[in-house]
């Protein structure tokens, strides 16, 4: 059909000619009405997003010497951060000279990949950068 007689057919029903796929040969126009199709599309993505599960990254900051109770209300606290679903940056500060004991920072986070292994595993290795150690834990 021609687009002026698709344009007339358009204004007799009091409705709008709506380009639906403009990169098909010869191009799709479809008669309806604009405002509404543009509501349920809005009202679509709206749906979607509203279904759609954002994952929150998360941080807990160990120290190299750090106690045993502490070790524990923090590990307390990855675990019920990745039981909701989020990953957990792990940074581990290492201050004045501790970096000289590099390997204490190492086996820290050798313990807490071995804690967590039940409900997660490491996305990121440890890695140095800086004065820090960091590693990314996700959940199973």
């Amino acid at each position: 059909m021609s687009p002026q007689d698709a344009l007339a057919q358009a204004r007799e029903a009091g409705l709008d000619l709506v380009e639906v796929a403009p990169t098909s040969r010869p191009p799709v126009c479809r008669i309806m009405d604009y405002s509404k199709y543009k509501y349920d599309q809005d009202k679509k993505q709206k749906e979607a997003r509203k279904r759609q599960h954002t994952v929150k990254l998360k941080e807990i900051r160990y120290k190299a010497r750090i106690e045993e109770h502490d070790y524990q209300t923090k590990l307390s606290h990855i675990k019920d951060f990745m039981t909701k679903g989020s990953k957990v940056k792990i940074s581990l500060r290492f201050r004045g000279r501790e970096l000289a004991h590099q390997e204490l920072g190492g086996a820290l986070m050798d313990k807490i990949i071995k804690d967590i292994a039940s409900i997660g595993e490491p996305e990121k290795r440890p890695a140095r950068e800086g004065r820090f150690l960091n590693m990314v834990l996700i959940p199973k």
